[in-house]
């Protein structure tokens, strides 16, 4: 979606040709500041930041190529479009070598400028969300709970309420959607001294299961050749974070609890009562409560765990986080494989809000690494076939990207109505309109 809010910079010497370059802006909805020469449009520029800056060459004092060098010296990503006259290609050449956006030849129809013009608009309004969303990075600082839905903020508060608790706390949520982050996050705020401790319950065999939460002696069994310090122990003093909890053997369960209710374990083997002081996070993508009521988990630990539980939203719920989550994963990919951060367009993301994403943010991140590398993001094709197919019209993919946009706005409004309508551009009677056409309730942004 463009942004007509931003200005155009016209500068033009003769008054004629610039009047007439200016109408044709206007006509096709832009606001346009027009300048006779270099000097003034140069001192604008030190004031404030355009959408796009159209400068014909020939102009007197400075030229429109000493222009462009200056303007892109005061900002870089700013478009910058020059307009030539007949013989004028090898300048225009130049001009583009030196970081122009574009250049249109005289004689042109006014529909050439508008659309070289919106196409550069475009390409601002995108470099100005990515910068926006790089000083949102920034500022969240060392956090790794990205999004500002209120989902994501109000789970913030509760880790930041949660944490120097000391509370045993159950998180569940989908896979992907970033369990352990969580965790880490809530360790990270805790003030603990001890370690972080993490645990996959369903990716070990019942036999060892017992041995590496709670270690044992030497001897204990066969290969036992000398004493193993568990989970618990290691995580004294610090977080025990037990994942896929509801895949752990009911036998084991009963020991879990015991330690959870007494803070001592004792080893495999062992007959010695060791004190353990940790706080437990246990993480759950099935619902506990009905595997309790099925008998495949104990409900004595189900209501113990259950004190504190925050449910992760997954990211179908919360798409108008996508940019910012892609953001964070591009720079982080970017540096990883030492690649420049790239840029996306309106397309990709209108794609990527249209994506339910059933791996949540593990998948966005995995789809952030290869969009880095240069390989796409696997998503076209998956797309292509349905809307090939007819199971995607394009009034769907408007209408999703239209929810998308005014979500986006309701966020950054913090729920205020009057401020997205701004934002959007859209009068405040059509923006309540489509509120209510795709069920949003501005409440539910309110900070």
């Amino acid at each position: 979606m463009t942004d007509l809010s931003l200005p155009v910079f016209l500068v033009e010497d003769d008054p004629v040709v610039r009047h007439g370059c200016a109408q044709a802006l206007r006509l096709a909805g832009f606001a346009v500041t027009d300048f006779g020469d270099a000097e003034s449009a140069l001192a604008a520029l030190e004031q404030a930041s355009p959408g796009a800056l159209v400068s014909d060459v020939r102009l007197p004092g400075q030229d429109g190529l000493a222009l462009l060098q200056q303007a892109r010296r005061l900002d870089p990503e700013l478009p910058v479009i020059l307009i030539t006259g007949h013989g004028d290609v090898t300048l225009a050449v130049q001009a583009m070598r030196e970081g122009a956006y574009d250049f249109i030849e005289k004689p042109f129809p006014s529909e050439r400028l508008a659309d070289v013009t919106g196409r550069a608009q475009e390409k601002r309004a995108l470099q100005l969300e990515n910068r926006r969303l790089r000083e949102q990075l920034q500022a969240s600082g060392d956090s790794p709970l990205i999004g500002q839905t209120p989902a994501m903020q109000n789970l913030r508060r509760l880790v930041t309420a949660l944490a120097p608790t000391g509370v045993d706390i159950l998180l569940n949520g989908e896979t992907g959607c970033g369990k352990e982050v969580v965790a880490r996050s809530i360790h990270a705020a805790s003030g603990r001294r001890g370690r972080f401790v993490a645990l996959n319950c369903g990716a070990l065999p019942e036999s060892v299961f017992e041995s590496e939460i709670f270690g044992h002696e030497s001897g204990a069994f066969t290969g036992a050749a000398k004493r193993r310090i568990g989970k618990f122990e290691l995580a004294h003093g610090g977080t025990l974070f037990l994942d896929e909890i509801e895949s752990m053997p009911l036998t084991l369960q009963i020991k879990l609890l015991r330690a959870l209710q007494e803070r001592t374990i004792e080893r495999l083997g062992g007959n010695e009562a060791i004190p353990v002081e940790c706080r437990v996070i246990a993480a759950s993508k099935a619902d506990l409560k009905a595997e309790s009521d099925a008998g495949r988990f104990r409900s004595d630990m189900y209501y113990r765990l259950n004190v504190a539980r925050l449910d992760l939203p997954p990211l179908r719920e919360r798409k108008a986080d996508i940019p910012l989550l892609m953001a964070y994963f591009l720079q982080q990919a970017a540096t990883r494989f030492n690649r420049p951060l790239p840029e996306w367009s309106a397309a990709d993301l209108a794609r990527w809000q249209r994506h339910d994403w059933p791996g949540n943010v593990r998948e966005l991140r995995n789809v952030a690494e290869r969009y880095c590398l240069g390989l796409g993001d696997g998503l076209e094709a998956e797309m292509a076939p349905a809307a090939a197919g007819g199971e995607v019209s394009l009034a769907a993919v408007v209408e999703a990207a239209e929810k998308a946009c005014i979500e986006t706005a309701l966020i950054r409004s913090g729920g205020q109505v009057i401020k997205a309508a701004e934002l959007l551009q859209l009068p405040r009677k059509t923006l309540y309109d489509k509120l209510h056409r795709h069920g949003l309730d501005p409440e539910r942004y309110r900070r």
